[in-house]
């Protein structure tokens, strides 16, 4: 079972930064248009940077260097070089990043019930044509 949320307070307090609420320290590290894809993909199997690519259509080189660079930086991400010609890098996932595994299960439980919601809702009340 998960643990519920605390308690929203009415304003947060004056002493603590804007990162001192948790789950907007969470979204920072997960904020990207492409590191949960990353993630999805590097939770599934070690890659190196083309096999990345391929498998998330629309990235470029830039973008995902940047995403993995950001996620590597966070502890998430382990970006492996092996010393050969041409160079070798793989990216892994780490235990820290592991431990992202069930946020992002809940997140896509979440998104499933909630598509399913809004298909029931659609389909209980149909938008109705437009009177002209």
């Amino acid at each position: 079972m998960v643990a519920p949320l605390p308690a929203r307070s009415p304003s947060p307090s004056p002493s603590y930064g804007r990162l001192s609420c948790a789950v907007e320290t969470t979204l920072d590290i997960i904020d990207g248009r492409w590191k949960v894809l990353i993630l999805r993909e590097l939770f599934a199997e070690t890659k190196r940077f083309a096999q990345l690519q391929r498998s998330l259509p629309g990235v470029t080189q830039k973008m995902l260097t940047q995403q993995l660079r950001e996620l590597e930086a966070d502890g998430i991400v382990r970006r492996q070089v092996y010393a050969e010609v041409p160079p070798k890098v793989e990216y892994s996932i780490t235990p820290l990043g592991e431990s992202l595994w069930p946020v992002l299960q809940a997140m896509h439980d979440w998104g499933m019930r909630y598509k399913e919601m809004q298909l029931a809702e659609s389909i209980a009340h149909p938008s109705e044509p437009d009177s002209a």
